[in-house]
């Protein structure tokens, strides 16, 4: 049978109207061609004169099937699409930037310099005056962080190059150091008290140390080390190796420091274990176990010590009270409240003309929110938030279990740090007397803080995607890599 239903003797009727003569038997069968214009024949088909030639396309008068619309944008019109359109692709846009592989890394990067450096400035303007009451020049203070600061960005830097082998062969060394010179503090003679808290140890001139602060980098390595042997060896699901020894080495260096009279330091220390111990899955019954006998000992250096229960009860206070025992919490507040939006200018505070105590130190803030005013405030807590959140994130994608308790220990001890003193600079937690890490005054705690850093860019580093992307980035690799991907052109072709 013929390809259109047909007898071979019956007249076909062409799309012109016309009646050709019958197929002959011997004719070819009829061609299709794809494409071209209506009713057009080319090449060999109209010399041929075929009939029966199916013509593949538009036939006359059919329909015209257009295109479909942009879509958010009608037809011949030139309507904007949407503005939700836009907001979405604008959210895309930074969700793709936000889940790159060098994120956390420029995030840490990034906010510990900026903190480092807005701190510098800020305690250059705060203890200006501090320098001058004690007859010193008013750049005393600054001088002594810049110093600190360099030397501590060269810690940054040697620990960020740094293996992770060679991060774990230093905690047992940084350890028994720690331990060493927090034992020093306690022998009369050696040790210094400072603000009635004994921990500091002259080294010289105008430079003294204090060895607690280390002694917080000291637990964060070796614990983590600790547990991350322990977790290749599969006895983390025991409980007693997830106590011992991390948790009487951590109540050690606790009571070394309460000898001491610091509980500030005792309060981040603890919060360094318990994250520890949440890292490494600690069942519900002993973790609370520990935060039992964690609160009830501090219940009790708390009653018996008169000045820490006039500490606990300034939170929240408006007035200093019987004998100014409120005065630091309440003109925290003043020069907050003072401070407005934008604050009163750099260098303009009213509160560090000797009317708040330590106005360089535990309560920097205080003048930060008065010079700078809330948008200094917020944009410093901005960036502690992002650095806390890029520390989370290299803890939670690595597989290296020592990067994992590392990270997150560091996480830890920084951002429960600066929720102690920005929670005492409010008035809703009680004064403990610790800096502001990275922000505050002081190269005790500047020096480790600043190298805890620098192991965060390294794990950082140590991601393999983030490898990748920083491989990419140099320039032999770039230039060999877009080498490559260039085709070669055939001779002739432009």
């Amino acid at each position: 049978m013929p390809a259109d239903d047909t007898t071979g003797t019956e007249p076909r009727r062409s799309p012109r109207g016309r009646f050709p003569a019958a197929v002959p038997p011997f004719a070819p069968p009829p061609l299709a061609l794809s494409g071209g214009a209506t009713g057009a024949l080319t090449g060999p088909a109209r010399a041929l004169g075929l009939p029966g030639l199916a013509l593949r396309g538009r036939a006359p008068g059919a329909a015209v099937r257009r295109a479909p619309a942009v879509r958010g944008r009608s037809a011949g019109s030139g309507a904007r699409p949407p503005r939700g359109n836009k907001v979405r692709r604008m959210y895309e846009r930074a969700r793709r930037a936000w889940d790159r592989p060098l994120t956390a890394y420029y995030l840490i990067f990034g906010a510990g310099l900026l903190l480092t450096v807005l701190g510098l400035v800020m305690v250059y303007s705060a203890s200006m005056i501090k320098a001058l009451e004690l007859s010193l020049p008013g750049s005393y203070f600054f001088r002594k962080q810049f110093l600190a600061a360099v030397i501590g960005s060269g810690l940054m830097l040697l620990a960020s190059r740094m293996p992770g082998k060679l991060h774990r062969a230093l905690s047992y060394p940084l350890l028994v150091g720690a331990v060493f010179l927090m034992v020093l503090v306690q022998v009369p003679g050696i040790g210094h008290s400072v603000n009635g808290n004994q921990n500091w140890i002259y080294l010289g001139g105008p430079f003294q140390l204090q060895p607690s602060e280390f002694g917080k980098l000291a637990l964060i390595l070796w614990g983590a080390d600790l547990l991350a042997r322990k977790q290749d060896k599969r006895l983390l699901t025991q409980w007693k190796h997830l106590l011992v020894p991390l948790v009487p080495v951590a109540f050690m260096l606790l009571g070394l420091i309460m000898l001491g009279g610091d509980m500030g330091t005792a309060i981040i220390l603890t919060a360094i274990l318990f994250g520890l111990l949440w890292l490494a899955g600690a069942p519900t019954r002993l973790f609370g176990g520990v935060l039992a006998v964690a609160l009830t000992l501090g219940f009790i250096l708390i009653k018996t010590s008169p000045n820490r229960m006039s500490r606990l009860a300034c939170i929240g206070a408006t007035d200093p009270g019987p004998q100014d025992q409120c005065w630091q919490a309440v003109h925290g507040i003043y020069a907050l409240a003072s401070g407005g939006w934008f604050g009163s200018g750099l260098g303009a505070s009213v509160e560090k003309w000797g009317q708040l105590p330590e106005p360089h130190t535990d309560f920097i803030f205080a003048i930060t929110g008065e010079e700078l005013g809330l948008a200094g405030t917020l944009s410093v807590l901005a960036l502690f938030a992002a650095l806390g959140y890029a520390g989370i994130r290299v803890a939670g994608r690595t597989e290296d279990p020592f990067v994992r308790y590392a990270a997150g220990g560091v996480t830890t001890w920084i951002t429960a740090q600066a929720v102690v003193n920005v929670g005492a600079v409010l008035g809703l937690l009680p004064i403990a007397g610790v800096p502001l890490p990275l922000f505050s005054y002081g190269g005790s705690a500047l020096l480790p803080t600043m190298f805890a850093v620098g192991l965060l860019i390294a794990f950082a580093r140590e991601d393999p995607a983030a490898r990748a992307a920083l491989a990419m980035r140099r320039p032999g690799v770039r230039w060999k890599t877009m080498r490559r991907r260039v085709k070669k052109r055939p001779s002739g072709e432009r």
